[in-house]
């Protein structure tokens, strides 16, 4: 049975991790890259990927001998990286794609949306709430993130060159905390 209760914490909870509004100055950015972006294909894998993970993230990272510590610590190299990008204006992630769709999946999709903070939140979140109202926080998510996406081109052109480029600097420090505060939490249970 659903318990809005539980929908909003696991809803609240998974909204400060996803943190989509602070991905907004990547976002503006891997539309100016690639052109564009395909909300509706993002928001469709991200749910895949969480939808997946929630019921066998464990047991796969079990399968590989990998303890959820691990995977989280490794998203958050991944997020250092995006957000030394972010600060020095250098590109790390070469993309070898032709296809300018690819931006949708990687780094959008994986590991903005539904990074290694977010999968170890959801198996985290299964120790204490029922899986229907898990899977309602998601999607709700999953709905925020999607409107947030289709309008990144207009809040673009609100910010212009400069704000983006000062909010990417902001934001690409908060990243690299961000994959600090996920290390240091990490660390010490390996």
């Amino acid at each position: 049975m659903l318990n809005f209760k539980e929908i909003i914490s696991v809803t609240l909870i998974l909204f400060s991790v996803i943190d989509i509004l602070g991905s907004v100055p990547i976002i503006i950015d891997l539309r100016r890259q690639h052109g564009h972006i395909d909300s509706t294909k993002a928001t469709l894998v991200s749910a895949g990927i969480m939808i997946a993970f929630l019921f066998i993230g464990e047991r796969l990272l079990n399968l590989f001998g990998i303890d959820v510590q691990s995977f989280a610590l490794a998203g958050a190299v991944v997020m250092i990286i995006i957000g030394m990008e972010m600060i020095l204006g250098h590109s790390f992630f070469k993309s070898d794609e032709i296809d300018t769709s690819g931006a949708s999946i990687v780094p959008l999709a994986f590991p903005l949306i539904a990074g290694a903070g977010t999968l170890t939140t959801l198996v985290s979140l299964r120790a204490e709430y029922e899986t229907q109202n898990i899977l309602a926080g998601v999607i709700v998510n999953l709905i925020f993130v999607f409107t947030v996406l289709k309008s990144s081109g207009w809040l673009g052109k609100k910010i212009g060159p400069a704000g983006f480029s000062v909010m990417r600097k902001v934001f690409g420090i908060i990243l690299l905390a961000i994959s600090i505060k996920l290390i240091k939490s990490n660390i010490g249970s390996l």
